[in-house]
Order: structure tokens, then sequence, then C-alpha cells
């Protein structure tokens, strides 16, 4: 019977060891009180090569040495984050939540609803709250520590010399620059436009009531792209997701209803609740555009023509914008949108109008995706090495850089001594 006994002691410690070996396998490192595992790393290393859309093979000497830099940033991150706990650093909640809301809110676009969300992640939308809530806090905590670190580090006049006389065969070239101001008119449909488009909203709305299917009507109707293929599925939103005047209506229906018309910024919607949980609804649309005339758009350019002659016959560009232009940020900045490098315009209309432009012209009106424009060119300034005369701030702000990683550097290596840092080498 002892001897039995022994023999299921030892099967039980041999179990414990095997297992223990197999933990201690999985552990890449630790960090203070916190672990690293393998498949972490082997995660963060995958989604780096997805990401970045590199071609490396795992198991290669290239694989091995990217997983060492991602496992040397997760051990970067967890001696911050001992160093945070340390030091007792705290992160505003309101600011946390706002972080976390927005989130969700972009990754709920990005896959369409929140069911399909739910879908991808194998979790319901509150778990993925949580783990995203965790996730940003420790990165504002990342940021809060880092911040109070260096928030006292400057560069003096002469380390910005001695930075630019070591490195300046080095630096980039400050690449073409363009100063713009604008005038935007974004195109209004006429009565006869918004009658028309109200007509076809009634005819849709008309086959509803006959019994027809509204998934059906949303494929060959809906004018919104996103949620047409979808039968205008819209997904579970919370209040506040979709603009007031559809939420006004929507949180009134009840389970199955559809609406009659509405109108948004967006054109008629006709709205069906599909569910409702507190909160949050789970809705579809049919979304009829209010889409401008050819006339509309004729009107807009003629009015666009009389303001620019108005400014080379002398009158005021920022004037003429205050008064005339519909871009919402105007009383703030007078039509004057910054500094760009050209190449790196994000509207590749722009681009091509300020290509051949001088400084001081105006360009004739233009369209893009907001309505016609007219820009003027403040100023050009051509792609060019970086000097100390022309480039002080950039440079100095170069030199600041380099001082604080050269610090930061130094920061870590000294953590490493104070918190307890183990890798698994095996």
């Amino acid at each position: 019977m002892k001897k039995v006994h022994f023999i299921i002691l030892m099967l039980i410690v041999g179990i414990s060891n095997i297992f223990a070996q197999q933990l201690v396998e999985s552990i890449a490192a630790i960090v203070d009180k916190e672990i690293i595992l393998r498949s972490e790393v082997e995660q963060f290393t995958q989604n780096y090569i997805l990401q970045n859309r590199l071609k490396i093979r795992p198991g290669s000497e290239e694989y091995n040495q990217l997983r060492k830099k991602m496992l040397e940033g997760l051990i970067e991150q967890k001696l911050l984050l001992a160093k945070a706990e340390a030091d007792t650093v705290k992160v505003d909640d309101q600011m946390l939540d706002q972080r976390v809301e927005e989130r969700i809110k972009y990754m709920v676009e990005q896959v369409g609803s929140q069911d399909k969300l739910e879908e991808i992640f194998g979790s319901s939308i509150s778990q993925i709250r949580k783990d995203t809530r965790k996730l940003i806090k420790e990165q504002m905590l990342v940021e809060q520590v880092r911040a109070m670190r260096f928030r006292d580090v400057k560069v003096s006049r002469r380390e910005v010399e001695e930075f630019y006389k070591m490195y300046k065969d080095s630096l980039p070239t400050r690449p073409a620059t363009v100063d713009i101001s604008h005038i935007l008119k974004v195109i209004k449909p006429s009565e006869e436009a918004q009658l028309k488009a109200y007509r076809k909203a009634e005819m849709v709305l008309q086959k509803l009531k006959d019994g027809e299917d509204f998934a059906k009507l949303a494929k060959l109707y809906s004018e919104d792209p996103a949620s047409a293929k979808r039968g205008g599925d819209l997904g579970f939103t919370q209040r506040g997701d979709l603009v007031p005047e559809y939420e006004a209506v929507a949180f009134n229906l009840k389970d199955g209803e559809i609406s009659d018309i509405v109108q948004t910024q967006f054109g008629f919607h006709i709205i069906q609740l599909i569910e409702r949980r507190g909160e949050r609804i789970h809705t579809r649309h049919i979304l009829i555009q209010v889409k401008p005339t050819e006339e509309d758009e004729k009107r807009i350019v003629e009015q666009l023509k009389e303001i620019r002659q108005k400014i080379l016959d002398g009158a005021d560009f920022s004037e003429m914008a205050l008064k005339y232009s519909d871009d919402e940020n105007v009383t703030k900045d007078k039509g004057h949108l910054g500094v760009f490098e050209l190449d790196k315009l994000q509207i590749p209309q722009f681009r091509q109008v300020l290509a051949n432009m001088k400084p001081g012209e105006i360009s004739e009106p233009f369209k893009t995706d907001y309505g016609y424009h007219i820009v003027k060119l403040n100023a050009r300034e051509e792609a060019h090495k970086l000097t100390l005369e022309n480039d002080w701030e950039q440079i100095e702000q170069m030199a600041l850089n380099f001082k604080m990683q050269k610090e930061y550097q130094k920061w870590l290596a000294q953590l490493r001594k104070e918190i307890f840092v183990k890798i698994n080498e095996s």
C-alpha cells in the first residue's frame, strides 16, 4: 500500500515538474512582478510584420532579430509601468474614458458594426471595452511617466550648434513647402433637387407600406454605400454615435417599427428599429441623398469667380474668406490653412493646382469632395538642405529629440538596475 502511495506521489511530482518546466519554457521574461509570455512576443512580432507588410520568414535570422527587438520593447514598457506604479502615477479617468470610447468607435467604424467587432474579437463589447481600457491606461501611464521624467530637458544654443556640426551631412533635406489660404463654397442643392430626393424617399416608403422587404429595398435604393450592401444595417450604436435628428426618431420607435421620412445633413432617411437595449439601438436605414444639380454647381463656380475678381481688384483675401467661406474654421483662421509639405497634401486636387502657382497668385475655382475652392499661395519654399540660418527651429527640435533619446536610454539602463528583470534565454 505504501508502495502504491509512493508511486502516486512520484507521478504527481513528475507531472508537477513537467508542468513547471512547461510554464518556465512559456515565459520569455519577468519584469518586476509582471510576466511576458513567449506567445505575447510572437503575437507582437507577427502583428509588426503584418502592419509593415514585411516578407520575413519565421525561424529566419531576420525574424529572430525582430523578435528580440519586440521582446526588448515589451520589457521597456513593463519597466516604465513598474516605475509608474512605484511613483504612484495616476491617469485622468475622464481622459481615459474618452480615449477608450474613441478607440471603440474607430474599431466599429472600421469593421462596419458592433456585432461584427464582437464576432472578430470573439468577445462581448463589454469585454472588448475592458481590454481596450487596460491597454490604453498602460499607454497613458507610460506617456505620463516619460513626460514627468523629461519635461525639464532643454538644449542650449551651443548644444544645437554642436549637434548641427556633427550631423549636418546626414540631416534630411527639408522638403518643399507651401503656405496656403482658401475660400470654400459648399454646393448647396436647390429646392428642386431636394424635392426630387424627397419624392424618391416617398416612393421607397410606399413600397415598405405595401409590404416589400426592408433589406431588399435598402440594397436597391439606399445611397449609403457602407450599409446598403448589408441591407441598410448599422448594427448597435450608442446614444450620441449618430446625428441628433436620426437618433431623435430612432430612439422613439418600437422594435420592428419603420419611421416616416427623416431629414438630416446627409439626406432623407427611412429608419427601422430592429432592437433596443437600454441606451443602445440596433437600426437599419435607407438613405436618399440630395444631389446638387449641374445648375447648382455652375452657380457656385460663378460666385467664386466673382469673389476671386474682387480680390484681384484689391479686396483683402482674409476679409473675403470671413464674408463668404463655408469652412467651419474660417472665424478662427480667416481662411489660412497653414504650411504643408506639397507632396504630402492629402487632397490631390490641391497638389495639382498648387504645383505651378507662384506666391501671391489665386487659383481659378476647383472642385474637391468638400465643395469648390479658390486657393491663394501665400509663400513657397523649395526643398533644401537644412541650415542653422534658415531652419533653426527644426534643427533645435532635432537636437532636443537626440538629447532626450540619449537621456532616455541612460534612464532605462538605470531602471534595469533598480527593477528586477529576468530574461529566459532557453
